[in-house]
């Protein structure tokens, strides 16, 4: 900064000498119009700077930004393939089930299976009915 004003110093000591023949007035007036045109060029310089400094921070974070969406486009799709396979799996459920529910219906037997103790819980002491489908899986 020192250095800014001993610079200033000397080109107005040089202004001086410069316009010495001239109008008392007209010379002021001359020098005060570089002065204020130095200042507005550093003005203009910091200026361009600070929205450079902007540019750069912002342009880092669009750059974080891109890589979120593309994390968040990535995860979405694996989420839309997963669900596509559960309801394909939901699907193949209900049609299985309106088939047993269908086959209770047409023999009228209850189905016992006493070798399979996964099929236990579905064995019911009570008279056999069918199988309701809960409505979970509509699409």
């Amino acid at each position: 900064m020192s250095a800014l004003r001993q610079s200033a110093s000397s080109s107005a000591s040089e202004d001086d000498q410069r316009y010495a023949g001239m109008d008392e007035k007209k010379r002021k007036r001359m020098i005060s119009n570089r002065e204020s045109a130095r200042r507005s060029r550093m003005k203009k310089q910091k200026l361009l700077q600070d929205l450079t400094g902007e540019v750069n921070r912002l342009q880092g974070a669009n750059k974080n930004i891109v890589v979120k969406i593309e994390e968040t486009t990535e995860r979405y799709a694996i989420c839309a393939a997963q669900n596509n396979v559960l309801r394909a799996q939901a699907m193949e459920l209900t049609d299985r089930l309106r088939y047993l529910n269908d086959v209770i219906n047409s023999t009228g037997l209850a189905v016992y299976v006493a070798a399979d103790p996964l099929l236990k819980p579905l064995q019911t002491p009570c008279s056999m009915q069918p199988i309701a489908s809960s409505g979970l899986f509509k699409f």
